[in-house]
């Protein structure tokens, strides 16, 4: 399918579109149109895709549910998630619509947690005032593609000086046998003083072929806190696009994990502005390839403030024939001083057939910065393996044992002690070439 269709698709079927929103929603369609008419979806000749054809991985026929039918699925009986200690606030996502379930968790005075399409109508002035202001429609990528069709999605908005203590959890499931385009948004607001932390997670089942298109924007105000977890645990058939777009005022903090334990094809965006002075961002990630996977990741950090910090930790284990990608760009504008920043991105390749490219970048406009950036491509020690053999450990575990100490480093940024101890145990499932999954969940067999 070409970009042509989507826009033909769109204009034949925009009444069914905005019957299924919101007013909210449909009045950003006009403007999404067009820019993507004029942008379109990138190809390798935009810098920031050259390892990765995004373009190309919508020219399949995904099929859209823009009639808003019910998939046939059950996420209380389907999923199955026993992190130790982790007490969330559940919900679920199928496809792209948003599962009602009984017994939604209770939350403190004038939070708003759940579906999208509901909060808009509900609650529009909230939702107008963030929604579709933070995502950039103006170049190619997704933003103005999913703003054309998006009918649902899922939102947080936390009040002034509401700390949110229990994690807010969205589970994502993909299980159509037909190839599927999810259409996701998703929408974070915490205002002055608030904290959240939200734990996303993208399942599938094996026979699922499916693509999901997502675009979320996070507002975080004076001296707020946002912790994202971002879980990707799907199948080889599957294409993720993300991209995430973060907006920090004056001495707010924002953590990002972006964690690829199995996955087809995947490109994740993260965008980040310092607004005001005094603000900490820090993104980190994981990736985990064999087969023909690819998993490409791409920040860009945008230092407008004085005095914030900015920290980037990458690191990527490649097996098989997978193929990864990663680019980092920091940029300091003029004014910007006493600016912190330090992008770290390390990869190891474990078969002469993998392949990884990096490309982390600096571009610094302040005379009174402290900025560092360095990449690394290699193998596993082959002396640290030689010493482990002659005390008794065999070679797989030996390799197995490295690869879990190389990507512990990330892990061990997880503030979250229950979370962190569970993913350690889903790395090395998956190091030890399993899929990593739940016990006893019925989505990712």
């Amino acid at each position: 399918m070409s970009e042509t269709n989507y826009s033909e698709i769109f204009i034949a079927n925009r009444s069914l579109i905005d019957a299924g929103s919101s007013p909210v929603m449909s009045a950003l369609r006009d403007r999404a149109y067009d820019c993507y008419t004029r942008y379109g979806l990138p190809g390798t000749k935009v810098e920031e895709y050259l390892h990765t054809d995004i373009g190309a991985w919508f020219g399949p026929d995904w099929g859209v549910n823009l009639k808003r039918v019910a998939l046939p699925v059950n996420p209380s009986e389907a999923f199955r998630c026993n992190v130790p200690n982790l007490s969330t606030q559940m919900h679920f996502m199928a496809g792209d619509s948003y599962l009602k379930k009984d017994g939604q968790p209770s939350l403190p005075d004038g939070v708003l947690c759940g579906s999208l399409l509901e909060l808009s109508e509900s609650n529009p002035d909230i939702v107008s005032r963030y929604l579709g202001t933070l995502a950039d429609m103006e170049k190619p990528g997704i933003a103005a593609l999913n703003t054309m069709f998006m009918q649902d999605g899922f939102m947080v908005y936390v009040p002034r000086n509401v700390q949110i203590e229990k994690p807010v959890q969205l589970v994502s499931l993909m299980t159509d046998a037909v190839p599927m385009l999810a259409c996701r948004r998703i929408l974070v607001v915490l205002e002055q003083g608030a904290s959240l932390k939200l734990l996303l997670c993208d399942h599938s089942s094996a026979g699922s072929q499916c693509m999901s298109m997502t675009v979320t924007e996070c507002f975080v105000a004076d001296n707020a806190s946002l912790e994202i977890y971002d879980l990707e645990e799907t199948s080889d058939r599957n294409t993720r696009v993300m991209e995430c777009y973060v907006s920090q005022q004056r001495d707010s903090r924002v953590m990002i994990q972006n964690l690829s334990l199995h996955n087809g094809k995947t490109r994740n965006s993260v965008f980040s502005c310092f607004k005001g002075p005094g603000a900490s961002f820090e993104v980190n990630g994981i990736a985990i390839t064999d087969g023909q996977q690819h998993v490409d990741n791409f920040t860009f950090v945008d230092h407008e403030a004085t005095d914030c910090e900015s920290r980037e930790l990458f690191k990527y284990v490649l097996d098989g024939q997978s193929t990864g990608s990663f680019a980092g760009k920091v940029l300091v504008r003029h004014g910007a001083q006493r600016t912190v920043s330090q992008q770290t991105n390390r990869n190891i390749c474990l078969t002469a057939d993998s392949r990884m490219w990096t490309q982390p970048q600096l571009e610094i406009y302040a005379d009174d910065v402290k900025c560092s950036h360095g990449a690394t491509v290699g193998q596993l020690d082959e002396k640290a393996l030689f010493y482990m053999q002659q005390r008794g450990i065999p070679m797989k575990e030996a390799r197995m044992l490295l690869m879990l100490a190389f990507l512990g480093e990330v892990i061990d940024r997880i503030p979250l002690d229950s979370l962190r101890a569970r993913l350690l145990g889903l790395v090395e499932l998956r190091l030890r070439h399993g899929q990593s999954r739940c016990e006893g969940c019925g989505v990712c067999k």
